[in-house]
């Protein structure tokens, strides 16, 4: 059950409020016996909820009496004022990322051959993303079919909206895919392919109906394979993300080809 300490108030606080709505204007002495509030304690949650502008005093009148502010005025003030203190967290955070992402810096690659895999709708995804953001040169993808089960528009949008990341960071992208896949992305990355990326030089797309499989090649030493499901067609299983220069060199050997003779894609 929702209350008014979900919104910030203390116990007292809350309980002061609600009295005040109850009582009406009220002195802060009689407000600690309805409220239950410690006399020692009323002036201070009293002046809290001043400051919170949940309550007016009367300073004319001797002793001094209050009344509280209509409730939902009250609600709607602490509202906003978890609004900005929830503003004001998520831009310290954004700071502190920024500042990390500079420190945390990762090692120069090993030579050493790397694999991990993802299984899952979900998981996969989250691997391909992570591993587009990782690119620091160049992102070839070839995709056949759409990347996990679930809503391939959605999927693409995060995708797009990665692939423009790495773009800012000075990434170039090749897409090899399907004019069936090409069909079922979004409306909005179509828009923004045809707005925006279209014309950069460092991303082109082109079609090709013959390839079956979907992978990427990052930065040429890494190779993110989707894995179809063996038992539904048309459908992935999984991502093995492998890490191995020479391997990833072949892919791209073969990969070459079927570029030069695919189509640019005409939305």
């Amino acid at each position: 059950m929702a209350t008014l300490r979900d919104l910030g108030l203390s116990e007292y606080e809350a309980r002061a409020y609600r009295s005040l709505l109850n009582t009406g204007p009220t002195t802060a002495k009689e407000l600690s016996r309805a409220s239950d509030v410690p006399m020692g304690r009323i002036y201070d949650v009293l002046n809290s909820l001043e400051q919170h502008n949940l309550a007016r005093s009367q300073t004319a009148s001797r002793p001094k009496k209050y009344v509280a502010v209509e409730p939902n005025t009250a609600l709607d003030r602490l509202l906003e004022e978890r609004k900005r203190e929830l503003d004001e967290r998520v831009e310290r955070y954004e700071s502190i990322v920024d500042e990390l992402s500079a420190e945390l810096d990762a090692a120069d690659p090993v030579e050493d051959r790397f694999w991990t895999a993802a299984v899952g709708p979900d998981e996969t995804v989250d691997l391909l993303l992570e591993r587009l953001s990782a690119a620091d040169d160049h992102i070839v993808m070839v995709a056949a079919d759409p990347v996990p089960k679930r809503d391939i528009q959605a999927v693409s949008e995060a995708v797009t909206a990665a692939l423009e990341d790495a773009l800012e960071r000075g990434v170039s992208v090749d897409i090899l895919m399907t004019h069936k896949l090409v069909a079922s992305l979004s409306v909005r990355v179509g828009e923004r392919y045809q707005e925006t990326l279209q014309a950069r030089e460092d991303f082109e797309v082109r079609t090709d109906d013959d390839i079956t499989g979907s992978f990427n090649v990052i930065d040429g030493v890494e190779v993110c394979i989707q894995v179809p499901n063996p038992l539904s067609s048309g459908e992935a299983f999984g991502m093995i993300d492998l890490k191995d220069p020479e391997f990833a060199g072949s892919v791209t050997a073969e990969f070459k080809p079927r570029w030069n003779s695919a189509e640019p894609l005409v939305f």
